[in-house]
């Protein structure tokens, strides 16, 4: 039978320590915690101890260990209900030296296991009004009551321990965030190598990518066909995070396999739409533009479902091109094979297809919008697409925070 009368008053400042060491060293503060409600109990001298975590998901207390004759693992217990319920709301230590008598006390364990609870001593592991759980003890070997010095004992382990579980789930928490932060780099990289390779000064297309929270949920595709025709396409993923990104490279690789049949824009959507419907993306959908270009007649011929209008810019006079259906991913039969489609002269003139991310960027405590996105046309004409293409998405960036993915897509026709 162990007793504190037995020790000196510096013993109980010891095992405070020792158990405070024990857990900054742990690296499985659950295990060193299970450990230590054992040290606790049989320094106070308890029959039985329990220890119970909160448990946000269920709104209440979990005992995730305990001791002594009855095995109470995994007993649940509502905040505020019971002796260690009220422990937690009231984040206070409790001493009920009749257990009988306290109006807090369930008997249910008692009866079902036989056991009796005589006085019960309960602390609250606490950080800085954050709430974790409480530390339990059961009825004082020999007979006895717990004291104002057992009290005082349990409060000192209950809040080293409650420091040590807050630190442990931080860090956990930012091994978490490290890992989400390296697999989201990985996603980007792969998403990077998805885009076309950036061609030279005298291309007849070229395009840029800029994500604003590391993986993109935009894309733009070109891809070299027979007979000197070039299909190309931009498209915008509803939504943002991993889900839209992985959409975006469903999407990206449906058109890199399909356009290489050569088949009208139309038709091009309307088979990915399909297959965006049959196999189902969480309600995201794709608004999308999809070309194709006879680079010797310098005419194309472009396909909209629900995306920003292609803009033509012949000098200073410009065309828009709207979307003739809805986004992709929505419904099959929204997007027919025969789908409208607008035929596109170039002959040296220049189309502009770009995401919302491009109009919306901040301007002047406002958006950029469709006049913005023609001024800085303007403002970088005689650059080369390439250069064009940069000059305008980092111009666009450069306004101030971008709160969504900016893309841009430029188609020259043969001067």
């Amino acid at each position: 039978m162990l007793t504190i009368t037995a020790v000196t008053a510096a013993e109980p400042l010891d095992l405070v320590a020792e158990m405070a060491g024990d857990f900054a060293a742990s690296h499985d503060v659950h295990a060193t915690l299970a450990h230590g409600l054992r040290r606790i109990a049989d320094w106070v001298g308890a029959e039985a101890a329990s220890l119970f975590l909160v448990d946000e998901a269920a709104g209440g207390l979990v005992c995730s260990a305990c001791l002594g004759p009855v095995d109470i693992t995994g007993l649940s217990v509502p905040m505020g209900g019971g002796i260690v319920g009220r422990t937690v709301a009231e984040d206070r230590a409790r001493m009920v030296r009749d257990a009988a008598r306290d109006p807090d006390f369930h008997d249910t364990v008692d009866r079902d296991t036989g056991f009796t609870t005589r006085s019960v001593l309960c602390a609250p592991m606490s950080v800085a009004g954050t709430r974790l759980g409480a530390i339990e003890l059961i009825n004082k070997r020999g007979g006895g009551l717990f004291n104002a010095a057992d009290q005082g004992l349990l409060q000192a382990l209950s809040a080293s321990a409650a420091l040590a579980l807050l630190n442990a789930r931080m860090a956990a928490a930012m091994v978490e965030q490290e890992r989400v932060r390296r697999e989201l780099e990985l996603a980007a990289h792969i998403q990077r190598g998805m885009l076309p390779v950036p061609q030279g000064p005298e291309a007849a297309a070229a395009g840029v990518n800029r994500a604003a929270r590391g993986v993109s949920g935009d894309f733009f595709d070109f891809v070299a066909l027979p007979d000197d025709r070039l299909a190309f396409c931009i498209g915008d993923v509803s939504g943002k995070g991993i889900d839209a990104a992985l959409l975006m490279v469903k999407t990206a690789s449906l058109f890199r396999c399909l356009a290489k049949d050569g088949g009208r824009p139309g038709a091009l959507l309307s088979r990915i739409n399909a297959e965006l419907c049959e196999t189902g993306d969480g309600g995201r959908f794709v608004t999308m533009v999809a070309g194709l270009l006879d680079r010797a007649s310098g005419r194309a011929v472009l396909a909209n479902a629900g995306h920003e209008p292609a803009l033509l810019c012949r000098g200073t006079e410009y065309e828009e091109f709207r979307a003739g259906v809805p986004p992709l991913g929505i419904a099959a039969e929204l997007v027919p094979p025969d789908m409208p489609e607008s035929e596109v002269a170039l002959d040296g003139a220049r189309l502009y297809l770009f995401t919302d991310g491009l109009t919306e960027a901040p301007s002047g405590g406002g958006m950029l919008g469709s006049q913005g996105v023609r001024r800085l046309i303007a403002a970088t004409a005689a650059l080369p697409p390439s250069a064009q293409a940069a000059a305008m998405v980092e111009s666009a960036a450069g306004r101030g925070d971008p709160h969504d993915d900016s893309t841009l897509l430029v188609i020259e026709g043969r001067r």
